[in-house]
């Protein structure tokens, strides 16, 4: 049906075409005709002029009428080719390159108008600056779009009102909330930011990377069996967060081709968007808010939650390994915790109760040193 309309309108088009030239560029043929025929007293120069202009629509109409199914084959192959571009394009990018077009189209109009008194070649000027300063438009606006989306984020916001009736200004408790946040690739493997955002600690849009995804996949697909069940079980949590728990999950497009490495670009991502990343990647951690981003560690949040353990309190433990130094017997708590105790060695395997002698808090974690406590 579409096709039908379009070689409608296309042949239309195409006999109007043929009038117009038979107006502009066949005068001297309807003259000769008239003449002729007004020498053997057939027709009159009104009729023989009506009649050139018929023939001239006709086959215009014609001609449109045989080249509208090539004309249409080309115009749809070019409307997917189109149509794949911009499904591939971050949304970004589509924004700045309308906007270079517009800008382009409106400094070519500016200009153009100067061109038109010249003869001849004044009303073809425009035409020309319109393509030349559209494409540059498109262009410039796409490689300069993070510096002319950051001039926008940069202008001062009006406070808004919240649900109290009350004025919130930046850096309220509202705005923290809503502030996007962007997950990592390691705290996805990681799994535990599920459940994290299954009890509601962590509220508002969650970003997923393109090439968080793209590294994904590629350790799912690795030869190496580890890294391919790591890779299968992030895309699981994935699905769980966007399906099972309903959580506002979205895909960023976005991609740096001129960074290489992913924690960079994670980095780049959140300046861009003013967004925290999560993680619990200790080196992106420290790079990240060297460059301004905050971070949110899943395992500084896993250690401030832990029940807080004092010098001289008792616990009963099961040592399930013998440790580094001579003697010594590991056991660990319910929440991951290392318990080292002195002299636990010869009580691997067993339930032993024990004191706690000392607390080691580091950046991976807390460690308790205990002893075996001495029954009398």
């Amino acid at each position: 049906m579409i096709d039908r309309t379009l070689r409608i309108i296309i042949t239309i088009l195409a006999a109007i075409g043929g009038l117009v030239i038979t107006d502009r560029y066949m005068p001297f043929m309807a003259t000769v005709i008239s003449e002729e025929f007004l020498r053997i007293g057939v027709f009159g120069v009104t009729m023989t002029t009506i009649l050139t202009f018929v023939v001239g629509g006709l086959v215009g109409g014609i001609i449109g009428f045989l080249l509208a199914p090539f004309l249409l084959k080309y115009l749809w192959h070019f409307t997917y080719w189109l149509e794949l571009r911009l499904n591939k394009m971050p949304g970004y990018d589509v924004l700045a390159g309308v906007l270079g077009l517009a800008i382009g189209l409106i400094i070519s109009n500016l200009l153009g108008s100067a061109f038109l008194p010249i003869p001849i070649v004044g009303k073809y000027v425009p035409l020309v600056l319109s393509v030349i300063l559209g494409y540059l438009g498109i262009n410039v606006a796409i490689r300069k779009r993070e510096e002319i989306f950051n001039m926008f984020s940069t202008l001062p916001t009006l406070p808004w009102r919240n649900r109290d009736g009350k004025e919130s200004a930046k850096g309220s408790k509202e705005e923290y909330l809503c502030q996007p946040k962007i997950l990592d690739t390691s705290v996805i493997i990681d799994g535990r930011i599920a459940d994290i955002c299954k009890s509601g600690f962590v509220e508002g849009v969650l970003i997923i990377p393109t090439f968080v995804l793209e590294e994904l996949q590629h350790i799912a697909d690795s030869s190496d069996l580890l890294k391919r069940n790591r890779g299968r079980r992030g895309l699981d949590i994935l699905n769980r967060m966007q399906k099972e728990l309903e959580l506002n999950v979205q895909i960023e497009n976005r991609d740096f081709e001129d960074i290489a490495e992913v924690d960079s670009k994670l980095v780049k991502l959140g300046q861009l968007l003013g967004a925290k990343v999560i993680t619990n990647d200790y080196n992106l951690n420290k790079v990240a808010e060297l460059q301004g981003v905050s971070v949110l560690n899943i395992n500084e949040l896993s250690n401030a939650v832990k029940p807080v353990v004092l010098p001289g309190e008792e616990m009963v433990v099961h040592v399930v390994k013998d440790g580094k130094e001579f003697g010594q017997g590991v056991a660990y708590l319910d929440d991951g915790t290392m318990i080292v105790v002195d002299g636990g060695k010869k009580h691997i395997g067993e339930t032993v109760g024990v004191l706690v002698t000392s607390v080691l808090q580091t950046a991976a974690g807390r460690m308790i040193f205990a002893k075996p406590k001495i029954v009398i």
